[in-house]
């Protein structure tokens, strides 16, 4: 027998924010899956439907987007607006010091871009690219860009962990997670502790079920804030107050 249910019976999106924090029997009845034998392939396929894929999706812009992105934007047009007025005024001083504030302006955003995007991929490198998952009652190799909510993945020494999980069985796991928590030793993990995705297994072996997944883990989060940096420069906000 499989555990599919029809797609408007899995739990919502938005009930997945306190599995962090409530038992876990509450925790795999909310994702209604059993820790005995874990989602069915067509479950795990609609679920992927509904939450997206567990990885860090970043949006690609164009060159020429990049480029322009610094001269859009009320700031940018007010800034733009006063160099204009100060040209028909005949104040080329105030003109040359607005334009070369403005190409400045562009340049360090460029830069900051191009620095958030190369941050962004050494992130995503250091992310599981596969994973240990039950499915159909059997243990199976997957791509880690395809664990769901409610999946149940097994860990073990050398293993990166895949997903934001709560640990439903084994006995005893050591996890380096120094890089998301600033922690400076592993963290030992027993049954109803959470693991965080790009942490890497010390010792010990455990079960745990996905709580979250892509940009929705404690991982994914931080790596947003590191693509949302320099969307507005310091430089263009202080020339707006000036």
């Amino acid at each position: 027998m499989t555990n599919a249910k029809p797609a408007d019976s899995q739990p919502a999106a938005d009930d997945l924010g306190d599995l962090e924090k409530r038992p876990v029997a509450e925790v795999l009845a909310a994702l209604e899956v059993k820790a005995e034998t874990g989602l069915s392939n067509a479950e795990a396929e609609q679920r992927l439907a509904r939450y997206g894929p567990n990885a860090l999706v970043e949006k690609k812009k164009s060159l020429l987007t990049k480029l322009l992105g610094p001269f859009t934007g009320p700031i940018a047009y007010m800034i733009e607006a006063a160099a204009l007025v100060s040209a028909f005024l005949g104040r080329w001083d105030d003109f040359a010091v607005i334009f070369g504030l403005l190409v400045f302006n562009a340049a360090l955003e460029f830069w900051q871009d191009r620095k958030a995007s190369s941050a962004l991929a050494a992130l995503k490198n250091s992310l599981a690219p596969e994973a240990t998952a039950l499915r159909e009652g059997q243990w199976q190799t997957v791509q880690a860009s395809k664990l769901v909510p409610g999946d149940i993945v097994k860990i073990r020494l050398g293993v990166i962990v895949p997903a934001d999980l709560r640990l439903v069985a084994g006995d005893f796991a050591a996890i380096d997670q120094a890089a998301l928590t600033g922690e400076s030793l592993p963290a030992n993990k027993k049954v109803g502790d959470a693991a965080y995705s790009g942490s890497v297994v010390k010792e010990g072996e455990m079960e745990g079920v996905v709580i979250g997944t892509g940009t929705n883990t404690f991982f994914g989060r931080t790596a947003q804030l590191v693509a949302g940096a320099g969307s507005v420069s310091h430089a263009q906000t202080a020339m707006f107050q000036i």
